[in-house]
C-alpha cells in the first residue's frame, strides 16, 4: 500500500491510497469511527444548578465537549487493570463552578490533569443570569465510538480515484459549466481536465456531452482518495497509528480464536 498526501489543513487531511481495496479502506474507516479511543466526560455530579437548563441537558452538553486526549497516559476503561472500576490510568477528574450573570464557556472547566482540557475554549455551556450559578464535579473516561459517538476522534470518508477520457466534445463550454466540482477547463476550444482528483464520478459531463459517449468516466478498484476529518482530541498521526494498532490487536485475537478451533 502506498499513501500520498494531497492536501492538509488544521482539521482535515486528504490523501491518495494506492494498491488497496474497498474492504481495506472501509475497515480503516470503521476502526477510526468505532475503535480509536479518546477522552470524554461521562459522569457528572451536580452539587448546584440554578440555571435555566435541566441537569440532564447540562450533562449532555458537557458530555459533547471535545477534550484533548493523551493516548499514551490513559487506557480504555474496559481494558484497564482496574477492570472498569475507575483509576488515574483511565479517568480524569474535572470541576466547573461559575456564577452569573455570564455565559459559561468550556475554558472554565478545571482538570486535574493539565494536559486534558477542552480543545475549543469558547464552546458555550450555559448562560447564567443574575443570581444563578452552577457547581459541578465531572469524570472523563477513555472509551471509543462503539460505546458512544462522543468518543470518536474523527471521521474518514473515501471515494475511488477517477479516470476521465475525452475522445471528442463539441459543446465544451456546456460540459465545463455543468461540472459541480470544476474539474474541466476550456483552452483553445478544447476541453481539458484541470482538477482530476476533485471528480466524484457524478457523470454530469457524460450526460451533456455531444456526441454521445464523447467522454468516459470510471473509477479505480485499487486507488482511493480518502479524507480524514479530526475533531481535535487527537492529531492525524495519532488517529492513524491508533487505528492500525487496534486492527493488529483484533487480528491477533482472531488468530487465537482460529487456533482454538477443533
Amino acid at each position: 500500500m502506498e499513501i500520498k498526501v494531497i492536501k492538509k489543513d488544521k482539521d482535515k487531511i486528504e490523501f491518495l491510497v494506492k494498491d488497496s481495496s474497498v474492504a481495506m479502506i472501509n475497515t480503516l474507516r470503521r476502526l477510526i469511527l468505532d475503535e480509536v479511543p479518546s477522552l470524554a466526560i461521562e459522569e457528572i455530579t451536580v452539587k448546584k444548578n440554578s440555571s435555566a437548563l435541566y441537569d440532564e441537558v447540562l450533562a449532555h452538553r458537557l458530555g459533547l465537549v471535545v477534550l484533548k486526549t493523551d493516548v499514551k497516559s490513559y487506557n480504555i476503561q474496559a481494558d484497564c487493570k482496574c477492570k472498569g472500576k475507575g483509576c488515574q490510568m483511565c479517568q480524569v477528574y474535572m470541576t466547573l463552578s461559575a456564577k452569573g450573570p455570564k455565559i459559561v464557556y468550556a475554558d472554565e472547566i478545571k482538570s486535574k490533569d493539565p494536559k486534558i482540557k477542552p480543545v475549543y475554549d469558547k464552546t458555550p455551556i450555559v448562560e447564567l443570569l443574575e443570581g444563578q450559578e452552577i457547581d459541578l464535579e465531572m469524570v472523563a473516561i477513555m472509551s471509543n465510538g462503539k460505546d458512544h459517538s462522543k468518543f470518536s476522534p474523527g471521521l474518514l470518508n473515501f471515494r475511488v480515484y477517477p479516470t476521465i477520457k475525452i475522445d471528442s466534445c463539441q459543446n465544451t463550454n456546456e460540459v465545463e459549466a455543468v461540472c459541480p466540482k470544476n474539474v474541466f477547463e476550456v483552452s483553445g476550444g478544447n476541453l481539458k481536465v484541470k482538477n482530476l482528483e476533485a471528480c466524484d464520478l457524478c457523470n454530469a459531463c457524460v450526460d451533456v456531452c455531444r456526441p454521445k459517449e464523447g467522454i468516459s468516466v470510471s473509477g479505480s478498484e485499487t486507488e482511493f482518495i480518502a479524507i480524514l476529518e479530526a475533531w481535535g482530541q487527537l492529531d492525524f498521526k495519532e488517529i492513524m497509528d491508533s487505528a492500525v494498532n487496534r486492527f493488529d490487536k483484533k487480528l491477533d485475537e482472531l488468530s487465537k480464536l482460529v487456533k482454538g478451533l477443533k
